[in-house]
């Protein structure tokens, strides 16, 4: 493996993942509590102080979360939070529009709530990603990643840079929007690094390691950091395996176990999530964007991206600019 060029797969595979805005809240519960969220749209990040408290993804068992672990539910799934299993929730959401300002994302969310008990200061993070790229990396790990404090030693650290980035923002100083997305993107990075790393702890939360397991693999990970390189590239499944010193069938079995889907598949979603991202350059014309991704024709490129997004190119870039 070229290690000048393909070192840090990691940084090219989630070099285009940015999000867009970064919702921050601050919880301060008291046992006995019980909250259910029906789900958000990106990755969501808790962490508390106080008492430990317990997650529950829909349809799976309560886990325990101490103090300064880190819980993320990289697709936002609907899940309960709670000071002891077994208790009736309320919906976060009523709780939230009690409390919001504006429009939801333009404040910070801080509340009070429970029954007067041990206290959990609860702190969250929700990162506003464009959906279409959570296929290919995001959308491939298990629906709960706990870091645990006791296990990783740099969670304290990644604990401790979310309650400082939690804290900030309730300030609302000027420039917070901005410092809340790209340290939320920090963050981010880093719980997928020591996930990445800490194999038998994903593994206890039961999912497969999706894109970022082939991360481990040498020849896998070239080809990635190939297709990430050269997006534009005509690849196939040949080419590719070639470059991974595979053969084809060896490769294209091993890329499947290992990320979850088909090379082409995952090169598909990863043109098209580089295009959404490109789109919103009003200073680049459609045909710029198709080339850019692989496409020679205007009209193919448009019949992909609306079978991957349902919306033409010109309908996502008229939302993305509203938005």
């Amino acid at each position: 493996m070229d290690t000048e060029r393909d070192g840090d797969v990691l940084s090219h595979v989630l070099a285009t993942y940015r999000s867009e805005r970064a919702v921050t809240a601050r919880f301060s519960l008291s046992a006995p509590w019980s909250l259910h969220s029906s789900g958000v749209a990106g990755p969501l990040i808790r962490m508390c102080t106080g008492a430990p408290y317990w997650i529950a993804v829909d349809g799976a068992e309560p886990v325990q979360v101490a103090p300064h672990d880190i819980a993320m539910l990289p697709q936002g799934g609907a899940h309960t939070v709670s000071s002891a299993p077994g208790l009736e929730p309320m919906p976060f959401r009523t709780l939230i529009e009690a409390h919001s300002v504006g429009r939801h994302g333009d404040h910070p969310i801080v509340f009070s709530h429970g029954g007067g008990g041990p206290a959990t200061e609860l702190f969250s993070l929700h990162l506003w990603m464009p959906a279409q790229g959570l296929g290919s990396i995001i959308g491939s790990l298990p629906p709960l990643i706990v870091l645990r404090q006791a296990q990783i030693p740099t969670t304290a650290s990644l604990a401790q840079a979310m309650e400082s980035l939690v804290n900030e923002t309730v300030a609302q100083r000027p420039g917070w929007q901005l410092s809340a997305a790209r340290m939320a993107d920090l963050l981010l990075v880093h719980i997928l690094c020591e996930h990445l790393y800490a194999q038998p702890q994903a593994q206890e939360h039961g999912g497969r390691f999706g894109s970022l397991r082939g991360l481990d693999d040498e020849s896998i990970a070239r080809a990635i950091s190939l297709m990430h390189e050269k997006p534009g590239h005509p690849w196939s499944v040949a080419s590719l395996a070639q470059a991974s010193y595979l053969s084809r069938t060896v490769f294209s079995e091993r890329f499947r176990a290992l990320v979850g889907v088909t090379p082409m598949h995952y090169l598909g979603s990863y043109r098209m999530t580089l295009a959404a991202e490109k789109l919103k350059n009003r200073q680049l014309s459609l045909h710029q964007v198709a080339e850019a991704v692989g496409y020679e024709s205007e009209k193919a490129f448009s019949r992909a991206f609306q079978r991957w997004t349902g919306m033409t190119p010109s309908a996502y870039a008229r939302r993305a600019e509203a938005d």
